[in-house]
């Protein structure tokens, strides 16, 4: 009897398949980013992806949150609209400054999602975690660090491109609120959410509005963000990579002994600190790559600095490939643009590519990933487009 060839030929048949696939998948992302460079370069892919966001996230209140994904449930699609609005609306910001053009429209659209940001469908998630309502309890003592935080740095962008003073009565007492409630919290944190720990990226948007807000008011609230930075470099940096604290305790000083130093943190903290101190951004950046930076065989940043994943699930990162955190890659883009680390940026915007795949229509582009995930199309333009805000008040040296 003669052996059967047919095992075989299915096998070479898939190979090729498999091979034909990575070719027209390497073609692809070579075309979709022979582009990428600088701003100039990228300037008409960067603006369909603009065009794009404000198609759909500039809608109704409910209409953006049934974007987010059910599977999540209604607390993170409550926080997913929120930080979709907030980072497109850093991303309108970033433009208009790099381009100095539309400008007018620009205002209008962060207006929008300002408002947006602002309805009771979008905070309701914020409202249902804490039994009472974020702008309604101004007075009050309880947190809800994240949607006020992201609400006053929204309305900073909004002044910072020549928005008017409608939110001027808001601003002052959204930053006054973060303040005062800073001062009084036992290790100058707030956590998120009742019963649960202080996540320092979250925490670090509160210290950039004040920080935003502080160049616009000369300086108030600077002495808070110095003396937050200050208790951040001294007790809150983590003895094996210098990094960040990712998580802390929400009610006594120090750090948890056991807490992980996680890539997506670490890079969106990054990205923050650019906007309150260059100098400690800087360090802390150095530091990111040389703890979370892979190069090979796909240049990213991993989410765990100190053990392999090769293919997990991770609740902060999405799904883990070759190590790679999906969301700390695309959050370390802000600190690599704001750095000018360009060659840097191009090898993760090409990871980008073939991890989300462009589509193009109309003189609209978006990665495929966004028909699933909006926010990470917002994240991404975001970061892509990081830039300082340059304001005319100069802050005080901050690094000590």
């Amino acid at each position: 009897m003669k052996p059967q060839k047919k095992p075989m030929k299915v096998l070479l048949v898939c190979l090729a398949i498999i091979v034909a696939i990575i070719v027209v998948k390497a073609i692809w992302v070579s075309i979709a980013t022979r582009h990428n460079g600088d701003f100039e370069s990228e300037k008409t892919d960067i603006m369909a992806r603009r065009d794009f966001l404000i198609e759909k996230v500039i809608t109704s209140p409910q209409k953006l949150i049934d974007e987010m994904p059910a599977i999540v449930g209604p607390q993170f699609q409550g926080e997913w609209a929120l930080y979709s609005c907030s980072m497109l609306s850093a991303a309108l910001v970033n433009t208009t400054l790099i381009y100095d053009e539309d400008r007018e429209a620009n205002i209008a659209r962060v207006d929008s999602l300002i408002q947006m940001v602002m309805s009771q469908e979008l905070r309701a998630y914020d409202r249902e975690r804490w039994g009472e309502d974020p702008l309604e309890t101004l007075d009050g003592k309880e947190s809800h660090v994240s949607y006020l935080s992201h609400l006053a740095w929204m309305i900073g962008g909004y002044k910072r491109i020549g928005g008017g003073n409608k939110y001027d009565e808001l601003y002052h007492r959204l930053c006054e609120t973060m303040n005062r409630r800073i001062l009084e919290s036992p290790n100058m944190n707030l956590p998120t959410y009742p019963g649960e720990c202080v996540y320092v990226p979250d925490m670090l948007v509160a210290i950039v509005a004040l920080s935003v807000y502080s160049q616009q008011y000369e300086g108030k609230y600077y002495s808070t963000v110095y003396q937050w930075l200050a208790e951040a470099k001294q007790h809150w940096l983590d003895k094996d990579t210098g990094m960040l604290a990712s998580f802390l305790p929400d009610d006594r000083e120090g750090m948890y002994e056991e807490a992980p130093i996680k890539g997506s943190y670490s890079a969106l903290s990054c990205y923050y600190l650019t906007f309150i101190d260059e100098e400690f951004a800087r360090d802390q950046y150095e530091r990111l790559k040389a703890n979370f930076l892979q190069k090979r065989p796909i240049t990213g940043f991993k989410e765990y600095h100190d053990r392999r994943c090769w293919l997990g699930m991770d609740i902060d990162a999405g799904p883990i490939i070759c190590n790679l955190s999906p969301t700390g890659t695309a959050f370390a883009v802000g600190s690599v643009t704001h750095f000018e680390d360009w060659a840097l940026r191009k090898k993760l915007l090409k990871t980008g590519e073939l991890a989300g795949t462009t589509w193009r229509s109309v003189g609209k582009s978006h990665y495929l990933l966004a028909d699933v995930a909006l926010v990470g199309e917002a994240i991404m333009l975001a970061m892509r487009t990081a830039i300082g805000w340059e304001f005319t008040a100069t802050p005080p040296t901050l690094s000590r």
